[in-house]
């Protein structure tokens, strides 16, 4: 940082607009470096972030804390759980609790069992599905899906992403060639039993280009050859 903030100084006191806007976040950034805080529990903004990026800081990258417990330990009354909360929450990341005992119990059972156990738990879902998620979400992921007659795709991308950006997951040509996408939520693809079910249903949508892509839509590509 102190060689950063030398460097960018001078053309900062001479008017250099992206260096003063520099200077001021990387001033920020030694400020807590000096407190021994870590640069991700500072409040910074979305062009501070920016600015800031290529300097690669290690305390700047999102961490995502994993706690395991017992397996009755998931709940308020464990005292151990709370204390290690109380960390993170300081430097505004996660924690996902969960019980590697009981992964490794049900890692082998079908579907069916699986929800049995953990119902006789008082979960949900495994904690390894909370882990995929909450990492997913601390960098902005979301996931979208392909589904034709063969095969059923799942696609990553950035939270925000527009279709036609979608589409370019799958071939940078189908982003160039864009017209429009037929989408329908995962809940509906569900509920009526795939693509046919919700379109009879009057769950398909057309978007356009402007379209933000929803967590868990399942989209068709139309395209230009």
């Amino acid at each position: 940082m102190d060689k950063a903030l030398a460097r960018y100084r001078k053309p900062a006191q001479s008017g250099d607009k992206e260096a003063k806007l520099l200077v001021a976040v990387l001033e920020k950034a030694r400020a807590q470096l000096n407190q021994v805080k870590p640069v991700r529990a500072l409040d910074l903004s979305k062009e501070e972030l920016a600015n800031i990026k290529p300097f690669c800081l290690i305390t700047a990258k999102p961490v995502l804390y994993a706690a395991n417990v017992a397996e009755h330990g998931f709940g308020d009354d464990n005292a151990l759980l709370q204390l290690v909360k109380q960390h993170p929450a300081r430097e505004n990341a996660p924690v996902v609790a969960f019980c590697a005992r009981m992964e490794a119990e049900i890692a082998d059972l079908s579907d069916d069992d699986k929800q049995v156990f953990l119902a006789d738990m008082g979960l949900k879902e495994p904690g390894l599905n909370r882990l995929i998620r909450a990492g997913y979400d601390l960098l902005g992921l979301q996931t979208f899906f392909t589904a034709g007659e063969k095969e059923v795709r799942a696609w990553t991308i950035h939270k925000g992403d527009t279709a036609p950006q979608a589409a370019g997951v799958i071939h940078t040509d189908f982003e160039k060639g864009f017209i429009r996408a037929e989408v329908i939520a995962f809940g509906d693809y569900i509920a009526f039993k795939g693509e046919q079910g919700a379109k009879e249903a009057g769950k398909m949508r057309l978007e356009g280009k402007e379209y933000v892509v929803k967590d868990g839509d399942v989209i068709y590509f139309r395209t230009a050859p």
